[in-house]
């Protein structure tokens, strides 16, 4: 029985793997063929790594922003943030393809104190808290579900407080405190200027995890921030829940237009958009810095297929007198460096999605949740940026094999033959 005599393709790949795994002279050259896989393999996993990291902290935070705000807000053009005639209004909105809840609500800057010796700012919100349509924020859900009240069993209102801002202003559960409203001004009785104020009861904290929500956010029932602004009937604006979050753009675009001058609206991620822009911005930095563990392993391919040219020397001239072309020499070479590319980008993207499936199974890097409002390192996978990370690994790789394998399709078999 005679063994099957390999093609032409077969042949090339045949000669492609002895130079990578060449034994007794060539024991040198697959110690370096190794070195060249492992810093694809780094530079592969590392990338996966970090960017399944950066990703994690991009939903978490866009998580948090999500559940403290409603997905589109509508306001009026005007003095401050007020809107009169908003039941008209709240009836066009809820017409519009893609909103599925949207409620009434007031919006005001204040100062607060327990004791009127000093003053913390923040941002009062007056939420609807008697409506059974969706919750626009996790605020509203808590008061859904009990978890948060705003009953205080008395004639003052309950109000929520940031636990960072409760923390600063040393309060306590069912403590007193005095809301300030610059926007409510009052003549007195010698004609100064004096805001408005009103006393209200801190029924609960709430956390977010975000720094700012938690230090300088209150939520009070809308009628009792509309009584403290003398709002009347009116409300600050609507503000809207939709079905698909990523779509709020499109959807406040689409109220713009139904609603016409004077209304507009705000979306979620308009609002953020800087920040997400920062976040982009940092991830794209990350990826740049990492891609560069890739480019020095593709160094090191170039060097080893140099150093294979330079030791098979002779053999290439024996090989080429033979009656192999150019072209085939060429492919040999190729092939080598597509193989490390490959091998290497296989094992890093195992490795890669090994390590973050580890981080997030077990948890392995803690956080001070103080701090970043997260115990551990949140970490995601984009299967989009694992199939670029690849893709550009291997396309990097074998652009790196072009130069030696040039090289070598250009020995002179008699030359090459005497070469020592």
């Amino acid at each position: 029985m005679t063994a099957r005599k390999p093609g032409r393709t077969g042949l090339e790949w045949f000669v492609a793997r002895r130079y990578l795994a060449s034994r007794r002279k060539g024991r040198f050259l697959s110690l370096i063929t190794l070195i060249a896989v492992g810093g694809i393999f780094v530079g592969v996993a590392a990338l996966i790594t970090v960017i399944a990291v950066m990703t994690g902290m991009q939903n978490e935070l866009q998580a948090k922003i999500l559940g403290a705000n409603p997905h589109v807000y509508v306001f009026q053009n005007g003095q401050g943030f007020r809107m009169s005639a908003w039941r008209e209004v709240l009836e066009e909105v809820e017409r519009v393809p893609g909103v599925a809840g949207a409620q009434p609500f007031i919006l005001t800057q204040v100062g607060v104190t327990p004791t009127g010796d000093y003053v913390q700012f923040g941002t009062l919100y007056g939420i609807e808290t008697e409506g059974t349509g969706m919750p626009l924020n996790d605020i509203e859900r808590g008061l859904r579900a009990g978890s948060l009240t705003l009953e205080t069993g008395g004639d003052l209102p309950g109000v929520l407080v940031g636990i960072r801002l409760a923390q600063r202003l040393g309060m306590l559960e069912g403590d007193t405190l005095v809301v300030i409203a610059p926007e409510n001004l009052k003549a007195g009785p010698l004609g100064e200027v004096i805001p408005a104020t009103g006393e209200f009861v801190m029924t609960g904290t709430f956390e977010t995890g975000m720094y700012e929500y938690d230090s300088g956010h209150l939520y009070a029932d809308l009628r009792a921030v509309a009584r403290l602004l003398d709002f009347g009937d009116d409300v600050g604006g609507l503000a809207l829940a939709v079905d698909d979050p990523w779509e709020a753009r499109a959807v406040g675009r689409a109220v713009s237009s139904r609603l016409s001058f004077p209304y507009y609206t705000n979306d979620w991620m308009t609002l953020n958009s800087s920040l997400f822009g920062a976040l982009q911005l940092e991830k794209l930095a990350m990826g740049l810095i990492l891609f560069l563990i890739v480019l020095v392993a593709a160094f090191n391919i170039v060097s080893t297929l140099i150093m294979v040219v330079t030791d098979k020397t002779r053999e290439i001239g024996i090989l080429k007198s033979m009656g192999m072309t150019n072209r085939a020499v060429l492919k040999i070479f190729l092939l080598q460096g597509l193989a490390i590319g490959a091998i290497g980008t296989a094992l890093g993207a195992f490795g890669g999605l090994g390590l973050v499936w580890l981080i997030d199974r077990y948890e392995l890097i803690t956080l001070p949740a103080d701090i970043y409002g997260i115990p551990t390192l949140p970490v995601a996978l984009d299967f989009t940026d694992v199939g670029l990370i690849v893709v550009l690994s291997v396309v990097v790789a074998f652009a790196a094999t072009i130069l030696p394998a040039r090289q070598a399709s250009r020995l002179m078999p008699v030359e090459a033959i005497r070469h020592e």
